[in-house]
This record gives structure tokens, C-alpha cells and sequence, in this order.
């Protein structure tokens, strides 16, 4: 389903997804209609925009949210305009199954927005690089993040744009087990080795962006 009350953005998408054998199952304006349609006939994943009538404020990011609560076996993409922090981190205090914020610059690099896509419908997690690289710009003088290497950075940024270990590893040009290496020891820099009950992974993700 899409979400956004540009209409051309909307029919631009939906013809875009579907060429790629993608079925838009809703097309809609506004955060309520979205949350009508979804009642009705939840989807694979939804494309939602941030800011949506009746204030253009946060409505997209709410119903987003509502989403997640309601009905967690639905992915959600998240579109800004902007990079917005505190919307970036209540969407992955939900967890990061699922979920994704691009900026909609992406959108038009047309194989990066489909995986992500992709990634957000088949319940993993696809952040932005620039939204990420300017959390870890803000995040920077948070301890203990300064113990990490200029590598370990890299490797937690990439861990916060959804990237599994294998995509690391090959995006960075190194062994699977090198990034497993480097994981942990992002792991016991954030003191979280010992962490038992919950994702070491999503708590380091939520450390990164200073939750």
C-alpha cells in the first residue's frame, strides 16, 4: 500500500512497483484513509509519507506506528523529506523487524528504494545512509560509542541501515567472520556481551542513535 498525499509520487510508485511484478493493493492520501485500507486488507509492507494532511506534521509517522502495534506482520517504509531523529528512533523502538525510513531523494535511485523495499517486506530493516550517518554525526559524543574504531562506526552504521552480517561483509570487502569480529566487539564495547532477554543487535542499534 502507498501512503502520501502527493498524488504524482503515488502514481510514479505505483507504476514503478508495478513493472517490478509488485501489486499495489491501496493508493491513498492521508494517514486515516491508509489505516482503512489496512483494516481491510493488511499488505506485504506499506509506503508511508511522514507528514500528511490535516496538519502535515507527523500523521504518517503515527499511523506508521499504529501499524507496527496492530499489525506487526506488515512492513513499513517510512518517506521525509528531511532527516528527523526522533522519528527515526520511535519507529526502531518498536523493533527492527520490518521497518525502514529512506529519505524520498532515495526514491528516485530506483534499485535502492526496491531493496529496501524488499528488505523492509521480508521483515528485516532498511535505514537510510545519510539518515544514519547524521545520527552517528549527533551521536558522536556519547560515551561509550567513542570506544569504538572508525571500523567498528562503520560496521554499526551499517547494522542500523538493516544490513545482515554477510551484506556487511561484502559491502566492506571483508570476511564474513571479520564483521562477526567486529560485531562483537561492538558488543562488549557497548557492555552489552552479558545482555540476555533481548537483540544485543537492536540495543546496539538503539545505543548508535542515542535513545
Amino acid at each position: 500500500m502507498l501512503a502520501d498525499d502527493s498524488t504524482l509520487l503515488r502514481e510514479g510508485l505505483a507504476r514503478l512497483l508495478a513493472d517490478e511484478g509488485h501489486e499495489v493493493t491501496a493508493s491513498v492520501g492521508d494517514a486515516s484513509a491508509l489505516l482503512e485500507a489496512i483494516t481491510a486488507e493488511p499488505p506485504d509492507a506499506a509506503v508511508v509519507d511522514v507528514r500528511m494532511p490535516p496538519t502535515h506534521t507527523d500523521e504518517g509517522l503515527r499511523a506508521a506506528l499504529e501499524i507496527r502495534r496492530t499489525w506487526p506482520e506488515t512492513g513499513v517504509l517510512v518517506l521525509s523529506q528531511y532527516v528527523e531523529r526522533r522519528y527515526a528512533t520511535d519507529l526502531l523502538t518498536t523493533g527492527t523487524e520490518g521497518v525502514g525510513y529512506l529519505l524520498k531523494d532515495r526514491v528516485v535511485q530506483v534499485d535502492e528504494f526496491l531493496d529496501a523495499l524488499d528488505r523492509v517486506g521480508a521483515g528485516r530493516t532498511a535505514f537510510d545512509p545519510e539518515v544514519v550517518r547524521q545520527l552517528l554525526t549527533f551521536s558522536s559524543h556519547v560515551d561509550p560509542l567513542q570506544r569504538l574504531t572508525e571500523r567498528e562506526r562503520e560496521v554499526l552504521a551499517k547494522m542500523a541501515q538493516g544490513h545482515t552480517n554477510a551484506a556487511i561483509a561484502e559491502q566492506l570487502h571483508v570476511s564474513q567472520s571479520a564483521v562477526e569480529k567486529y560485531v562483537n566487539a561492538i558488543f562488549d564495547k557497548l557492555e552489552l556481551s552479558g545482555v540476555t532477554g533481548y537483540s544485543r543487535r537492536v540495543l546496539a542499534i538503539l545505543r548508535f542513535l542515542g535513545s
